[in-house]
């Protein structure tokens, strides 16, 4: 039996990463963080004609009806370009509304989601770890609260929130009493917001654990983001010392370049096995899942963090300048590491569903 990829995935992730070539080059990831949204908007708009948004929609609501697995090959061609593209909130919108709708409710939103006619966010970081004052009641079909770290909302027409209940609500942006207020971050290549809700209208999926099943598509979509942009930086670092001259050398004939350069690779690579493991224990709905997820998520966390800083390191003094660029896949990595729980939190995660915590 052979554990690899299928050659459809391969293509699709191919295509994916040939979009981004020609629709996301460093220059406009450049203008994106210098606050040009529409840049950001047209790449989106691209993405979704390739179908990304379908891949987690059954095919009963005119979805791709594939799995996580797939859904993270394209965040990890994401990852790779640093693309300020809309993928993983929609992404974990579906998982959600998937897990926790009834028919109804699936039949009203998931083609919609799915083709691009509703643009939706999410705000259910409050479900990991809320701050002090942050957090949404919900009462009488209304939202009160805030919500920090909604994604993807900028352009939306809808987010799904999460209550400090674990339930979810699907509410207009539009709403009168809903104020967004953008956060800035170290990775300026992602929409973050701030959300205040003031007795926003908003219908209630009707299950539960749609929440834990947003939380863990999320975590393994972030794992694999970082694995795409931790593999660019390893690529560039070694790329680089086989074109630096020092001595009449290039650097990248020096034991200890080498060395740095082996590490990061081979500290990486298992960690592709890991994050490919862990989506196909989701989308096969086994035992070990929700573990392995958490697990992908801190490893490559911790895995991405070290490749970010040698890989800055094997440039020197370039590897802090604009015109390489690294820190857009550093910052990126940074940020993906504490987004829905820091390493150390998803490894408590982890340690309690398994009863040793």
């Amino acid at each position: 039996m052979e554990f690899a990829l299928s050659d459809d995935q391969r293509m699709f992730q191919a295509s994916v990463t040939g979009y981004l070539e020609g629709a996301s080059p460093l220059d406009r990831v450049r203008e994106v963080a210098d606050g040009d949204r529409g840049v950001a908007e047209g790449i989106s708009l691209g993405l979704s004609e390739l179908g990304a948004g379908q891949i987690l929609v059954p095919e009963a609501y005119e979805g791709l009806g594939l799995g996580l697995l797939d859904a993270a090959l394209v965040q990890e061609a994401l990852g790779a370009a640093v693309a300020p593209a809309a993928h993983l909130g929609a992404a974990m919108a579906v998982a959600g509304i998937v897990q926790a709708g009834s028919d109804a409710q699936q039949a009203e939103w998931l083609a919609r989601i799915g083709s691009g006619e509703v643009r939706i966010g999410v705000a259910v970081g409050e479900h990991v770890g809320a701050r002090e004052g942050a957090g949404v009641t919900a009462a009488d079909g209304k939202l009160s609260g805030k919500s920090l770290f909604a994604l993807e909302t900028a352009g939306a027409s809808h987010v799904l929130v999460c209550d400090r209940d674990g339930g979810l609500h699907i509410a207009s942006m539009s709403d009168a009493g809903l104020t967004r207020t953008e956060l800035q971050t170290i990775d300026r290549t992602r929409d973050y917001a701030e959300l205040v809700f003031e007795g926003v209208a908003a219908t209630a999926l009707a299950g539960q654990g749609g929440a834990d099943w947003m939380v863990l598509a999320g975590r393994l979509l972030l794992a694999a983001d970082t694995l795409g942009a931790a593999q660019v930086m390893l690529d560039k670092a070694v790329a680089y010392a086989l074109e630096r001259k020092q001595f009449g050398r290039v650097i990248g004939s020096f034991q200890a370049v080498k060395h740095l350069c082996a590490e990061m690779a081979a500290q990486l690579e298992p960690a592709r096995a890991l994050v490919w493991h862990a989506a196909h224990a989701f989308d096969e709905d086994m035992d070990e899942a929700a573990v392995m997820i958490c697990l992908a998520k801190a490893h490559l966390a911790e895995i991405g963090t070290f490749i970010a800083r040698t890989s800055t390191e094997v440039h020197g003094g370039m590897g802090f300048t604009d015109l390489v660029g690294l820190h857009y896949w550093f910052k990126r990595i940074g940020a993906n590491r504490q987004l829905l729980g820091g390493p150390e939190q998803v490894r408590e995660d982890a340690a309690r569903r398994q009863g040793w915590a």
